[in-house]
């Protein structure tokens, strides 16, 4: 067997969902043979509320509403210490991060994801690759675009088929709708925020971080799975400088607040991301 079948074997039987095909696309750059190499996390939606401690920290009530995932405690005033101190529904429990999305609504009724997977990868130096720190906040999309080609990192889809777009699928009976975001993979070494909340981190073009974000981080990507199909979607947003729940599918943004307990990311990391194997929630190869 090749070493290319032998990646390609072990993304497709890990995970029938369509996760293992997009594994093979990385962030920014064109396709290249590479190890597998991945960490996982499998969370529930917490709460919903109109918080967003990344954007309008101290503000609560400020924000549009979105939805929480992991842990419990996230609000307006979350902080590292917070969160450490706070419980999740994440497996593992050793996952304490905060990560959020703008709330989904049918028809003017708010839905709440049937399944949400947090996936670290190595997509690209996996064995140079570094924990994410501690208290590292990002946001990923663009939440006030205005047309699709604002905002690459949306991307809507149907379970089992195999067609994407920026905006809402009008996904058939039988089916259910979906979302990948995927998060930069380049830090800057130094700033765990930034004023836009982006600068910090870099795509990596090429798949060679670029000399200002030298620092390379495992690729968060979210894996959400709605029990919906059809027409009628909208998101939580703000049009016009006012917080609506009728924003269009090409907002779709996702925030992360990184709260791992520090020893069981790093064993993920040796283990999982700089070992090259694909592990489980626990942490240990599959």
């Amino acid at each position: 067997m090749t070493p290319l079948v032998l990646v390609v074997t072990l993304l497709t039987t890990h995970t029938p969902t369509g996760h293992s095909a997009h594994a093979l696309t990385l962030d920014a750059g064109p396709f290249v043979p590479f190890a597998a190499s991945e960490f996982r996390a499998n969370c529930l939606s917490s709460h919903r509320a109109g918080n967003d401690p990344i954007v309008f920290p101290n503000q609560p009530n400020v924000s549009h509403i979105h939805e929480f995932f992991g842990n419990r405690t996230t609000n307006a005033h979350s902080t590292l210490q917070s969160l450490r101190s706070g419980t999740t529904n994440c497996q593992p429990t050793a996952d304490l991060s905060a990560y959020w999305v703008p709330t989904l609504y049918k028809n003017g009724v708010p839905i709440a994801p049937e399944s949400v997977i947090i996936y670290y990868q190595g997509i690209h130096n996996a064995p140079q690759a570094v924990a994410p720190p501690q208290g590292l906040r990002i946001v990923v999309g663009n939440a006030t675009a205005a047309t699709a080609d604002q905002n690459p990192a949306a991307r809507w889809s149907c379970v089992g088929h195999g067609a994407s777009s920026r905006d809402f699928m009008n996904c058939p009976p039988g089916s259910k709708l979906e979302t990948y975001l995927d998060f930069p993979t380049c830090w800057n070494g130094r700033d765990l925020d930034s004023p836009n909340h982006k600068d910090h981190m870099a795509f990596a073009p090429g798949l060679v971080c670029p000399s200002t974000h030298p620092v390379v981080l495992p690729r968060t990507e979210f894996l959400i799975t709605y029990p919906v199909n059809g027409t009628g979607l909208t998101l939580a947003g703000t049009r016009n400088g006012v917080n609506v729940t009728t924003a269009p599918g090409f907002t779709f943004h996702g925030d992360f607040m990184n709260a791992w307990d520090p020893a069981e990311l790093e064993r993920r990391m040796r283990d999982c991301i700089r070992a090259q194997r694909i592990c489980g929630t626990n942490g240990n190869p599959i």
